[in-house]
């Protein structure tokens, strides 16, 4: 190195300098164990509802099953029937529901449903005789159908 530097020029002093040391590199491993506690807890808990998520769209699979016939079978009460009748049957033991007929039927709909939808109603009465004879379409039966099958309460099956 020279003695007097301000003599030099900028490509001199340039080829005199020194540069510094590169820093050590940056771990991405979680400095204390806090963190990976919260991303094990976080993973399982994102495990955990989605796992509940999952249960929820096969519980009510039949649902939306359902629907899709519903919008089938579009002004034909006869398949709107039989469209709830095997909505129950999926939902329900077949022994509660396969016995069931007129009256009876009507009222367990209603039941389940937690408010009146067809009993005493021109939807209930076409409903009942709409598998066994041609009858008047109540304009109101496809929407009670829809909302019977949206709404109905199932109890859980089992020990729990």
């Amino acid at each position: 190195m020279s003695d007097d530097l301000s003599t030099m020029s900028l490509s001199e002093l340039y080829d005199e300098f020194i540069p510094p040391a590169a820093p050590a590199d940056i771990s991405m491993f979680p400095q204390t164990v806090g963190w990976i506690w919260l991303g094990i807890a976080l993973c399982a808990t994102l495990g955990f509802l989605l796992n509940l998520w999952l249960e929820y769209r096969r519980e009510n699979a039949y649902r939306r099953a359902a629907i899709g016939a519903l919008k089938r079978a579009g002004d034909d009460p006869a398949a709107l029937a039989n469209v709830l009748r095997k909505t129950a049957l999926a939902a329900f033991p077949r022994q509660d529901v396969a016995g069931l007929i007129g009256d009876s039927w009507l009222a367990f709909l209603d039941s389940t449903a937690g408010k009146p939808l067809f009993t005493d109603t021109a939807a209930g009465t076409a409903l009942i005789h709409a598998p066994y004879q041609s009858t008047h379409m109540p304009s109101d039966l496809p929407a009670r159908a829809k909302e019977w099958v949206t709404s109905h309460k199932v109890q859980k099956r089992g020990g729990a």
